[in-house]
């Protein structure tokens, strides 16, 4: 588990870094400023959790995650001109979905082996993780941040985080098939919502309309 851990970090670090790119580009930053931006959001998560969790910042142990995000930044920048806007629109959200999965079951496995506030820690790491990244490539992109959108996007990492602490409670000898599974099952839930454009419903809108 330990070496899937890893290698779903390593993904998921460059996920997050191409879509810093995606959500800028359409506005022409420079490659530094895409640079900066891809680092920040590739390890912006998972520092918040390791804060919190009080122990030594996972990338400032292995430098691997910030040539990771570097190469993906750059490489990322200099495939942009293959895509339109909309597709550009479109590989962001998916390969965000995908980069959340990734961050989730790996923070929610962190966390129970640290044996840190069980057993609801693992649950919220895992989304602050997941999400924390992107909440921060958004707020310096000056894009609207798809957690205060009604999209479906926090609530995917809910449900998978949620299966791996229950699968971990009762099956935790088939922990490596358990972390597969729901990073699969977090991206499907959260692709579907994309795909079919499943929205939370607005209960501000329901209310008595006035003249």
């Amino acid at each position: 588990m330990e070496s899937l851990n890893y290698s779903i970090s390593m993904a998921g670090t460059a996920a997050f870094a191409i879509t810093a790119v995606l959500a800028v580009a359409p506005r022409g930053i420079d490659l530094f400023g895409v640079c900066v931006l891809g680092i920040v959001t590739a390890i912006g998560g998972g520092t918040l959790r390791d804060v919190i969790l009080n122990v030594p910042v996972f990338w400032a142990a292995d430098m691997n995650y910030i040539w990771v995000a570097l190469a993906a930044s750059v490489a990322a920048f200099l495939a942009q001109s293959l895509f339109t806007r909309k597709e550009m629109f479109a590989l962001l959200l998916y390969i965000d979905g995908l980069a959340g999965a990734l961050f989730a079951i790996q923070a929610a496995d962190k966390v129970l082996a640290l044996q840190f506030g069980l057993p609801l820690a693992p649950i919220l790491l895992a989304i602050i993780t997941a999400i924390g990244g992107g909440l921060i490539r958004d707020v310096l992109a000056g894009r609207q941040n798809l957690l205060m959108s009604r999209e479906i996007y926090a609530v995917p990492v809910l449900f998978g985080s949620t299966l791996f602490v229950v699968a971990m409670a009762y099956i935790p000898q088939h922990r490596s098939l358990a972390g597969i599974s729901c990073v699969l099952a977090i991206f499907a839930f959260r692709a579907a919502a994309i795909h079919w454009h499943w929205c939370i419903p607005d209960c501000l809108s329901t209310g008595p309309k006035t003249d």
